[in-house]
């Protein structure tokens, strides 16, 4: 059976009150400068804008976590484009202890990637509360960067390395995965029976 992933969500936070809520004022700015940094161009705007169907988007998060840091804000830059973007965040505890019965530790267990616990992760809901898509906790991008950083460029012709502007692959890479969604409610049989379309 499916796990139901819409309790969670209806008691999520959006992102301001998840950073007034779970962190501290350093952790705040950390968050508040990519935030300041993120800017989408005109054509992910209107791709953005053209959303039709409603989704609910659910991020297992830690405040304290870099990946989160530099991924979250692209989420909201998104989320601020567009109503059909609902937003939601359950904040993980950096220790973290597989006993405890929150929301996050709960989550986690659920979203494990690779094993573990990793933030941040995605979860993609239809309007009424059915999984579409699952994805964290960094892009291929980040990947890229990360090896290359490791062990020098990831590949020997220099074809996939890092790209020059991280933030700017992240934006790109993170959009398909909200598109694809979006794509995916609006051409579903059901939904559309569900809202009376043609």
């Amino acid at each position: 059976m499916a796990f139901d992933f819409k309790p969670f969500f209806n008691q999520a936070l959006p992102y301001n009150p998840l950073l007034r809520q779970c962190a501290t004022a350093e952790q705040r700015q950390r968050w508040q400068n990519v935030y300041d940094s993120v800017t989408l161009t005109p054509e992910q705007k209107s791709l953005l804008q053209s959303f039709r169907r409603k989704m609910d988007v659910l991020c297992l998060v830690g405040v304290w976590c870099g990946d989160c840091v530099n991924a979250c804000p692209i989420f909201q830059r998104f989320a601020e484009l567009t109503d059909k973007i609902d937003l939601r965040f359950v904040n993980r505890e950096q220790k973290f202890d597989p006993t405890a019965s929150d929301a996050g530790t709960h989550l986690a267990g659920q979203l494990s990637i690779c094993g573990g616990p990793r933030v941040p992760v995605l979860v993609f809901l239809s309007q009424d509360g059915f999984e579409c898509e699952r994805f964290g906790e960094r892009t291929l991008a980040t990947y890229r960067s990360k090896v290359a950083a490791m062990q020098g460029a990831s590949c020997s012709t220099g074809l996939f390395g890092p790209p020059a502007d991280l933030l700017q692959a992240n934006i790109a890479e993170w959009l398909t995965h909200f598109e694809r969604v979006q794509l995916m409610l609006q051409t579903s049989p059901r939904l559309i029976r569900l809202n009376g379309e043609a």
